[in-house]
């Protein structure tokens, strides 16, 4: 039965059809032919969704789409080139640290890479930046936005797999520093050897301006996360917070949000959510195919009667998380693998936050992996060039990346010591 859903899914996905539907009508075509009591298939879907934690999500993306056009982000880009714009590389500098701060906003790859690249890469290109080299680090900067918090894959996982998402987020703090500070390190590298000139060196008044000016923007960050580390608010009220707060800014302070805004922005949050809910209910009936086949206990006593050890294991599975990512986004796989991998971490007594950082660092190198890359797609249509030509962009920054991964496997107290300190 098994064989004929993923034959079924993958039909179903070669025909276009969209990620959620495939798996759901897969799963029901399978359901069917169990003789499952199909009255509970409703039921699960809504079980899934009715989830307190759950209500982060529309939170976190209203406030990402919020604050990407009610000119946060542009005020943090201005005053980030005020500091450091004058450095060798110092636009590619301000794209990934503006990219940082914005995910520490908005928690989505796709926005932070929409948010800073339709001003960046103009920027970048006018400055005498290749073009493909602007792409490329705008997709991979775009990346943090999944894995320093808040993130909504962290969330998902938290909710799947019964761990506290404030400590997930805690989690994602070094690994995502350690991540971005590699990124600026390798664009200062590479604009030296390029040549890549300089910007015009700001004065100390011009960074005074810009730096109150943008400080209600990058204030926004400290206030979600300390509110949640602080023990004051949950991670679903910050988010309510992160919006009410996105308003007060760019409506009263910025004065850039208006009326007519206000549609745009409640229709967009609402595609991504409505997206995002179709696919964790589709994935709650394929753990209900998954729990009612008795997939995981096959599984689990499959790995105790085999040979493999603790670091093959984790060498497999993030070979197929990156194989994955190819074809799926980051909430789909976190929804149909959690459920059958957790079984074997606790057999192998892997850390299920320290896998949470891993896996959503395979999420990142899926976001710009094709030829399903949400990134690249987001890239290639702000910068209205082929998808190819992004790809070719972002390929060292795969590399990048991978080495990343690996030093994050390697050293597990980079993702446990801020959630170590937080018990």
């Amino acid at each position: 039965m098994i064989i004929l859903l993923l034959s079924i899914f993958l039909v179903l996905m070669i025909l276009r059809v969209p990620i959620a539907i495939s798996l759901a009508m897969s799963t029901i075509v399978v359901l069917m032919l169990s003789d499952f009591n199909m009255t509970m298939v409703p039921q699960r879907v809504f079980t899934a969704l009715d989830s307190y934690p759950m209500m982060a999500i529309p939170g976190f993306v209203l406030a990402g789409v919020l604050l990407a056009r009610g000119g946060i982000s542009k005020y943090l880009i201005e005053a980030l080139k005020t500091w450091v714009g004058h450095l060798p590389g110092g636009l590619s500098v301000v794209t990934i640290l503006a990219c940082m701060i914005f995910a520490a906003i908005s928690g989505s790859s796709p926005a932070t890479a929409a948010a800073i690249g339709s001003i960046m890469i103009p920027a970048m290109v006018n400055a005498g930046y290749d073009k493909k080299y602007s792409m490329g680090l705008v997709a991979a900067g775009g990346t943090l936005g999944i894995l320093i918090p808040p993130s909504i894959p962290l969330i998902i996982y938290g909710i799947t797999a019964e761990e506290s998402i404030g400590k997930l987020f805690m989690a994602g703090v070094i690994p995502g520093l350690l991540l971005g500070g590699v990124l600026v390190s390798s664009a200062i590298f590479y604009a030296k050897r390029k040549g890549y000139g300089k910007g015009v060196k700001a004065t100390w008044e011009e960074r005074r301006r810009s730096s109150l000016k943008a400080i209600w923007g990058a204030f926004l960050p400290v206030l979600i996360l300390g509110s949640i580390y602080s023990g004051v608010v949950t991670p679903t009220e910050s988010a309510v917070i992160a919006v009410f707060y996105g308003i007060i800014v760019s409506a009263f302070i910025y004065r850039e949000l208006h009326w007519k805004d206000v549609r745009p922005i409640i229709v967009e949050s609402i595609n991504i959510t409505a997206m995002i809910f179709l696919i964790i209910g589709a994935a709650s009936l394929f753990g209900l195919y998954l729990t009612n086949a008795q997939i995981p206990q096959e599984i689990g006593a499959w790995i105790a009667e085999s040979n493999l050890n603790k670091w093959v294991f984790i060498i497999i599975v993030n070979i197929l998380f990156f194989i994955m990512g190819m074809f799926l986004e980051a909430v789909s796989i976190i929804l149909i693998t959690l459920p059958i991998l957790l079984p074997m971490l606790i057999h192998f007594d892997i850390n299920l936050i320290h896998f949470a950082i891993i896996m959503t660092i395979n999420m990142e190198l899926g976001m710009i992996t094709p030829p399903v890359g949400l990134n690249l797609f987001v890239v290639s249509g702000i910068a209205k060039e082929k998808l190819g030509k992004v790809v070719s962009g972002v390929i060292p920054f795969i590399a990048l990346m991978i080495f990343v991964l690996i030093i994050v496997v390697i050293f597990p107290q980079l993702s446990l010591w801020l959630p170590e300190k937080m018990q």
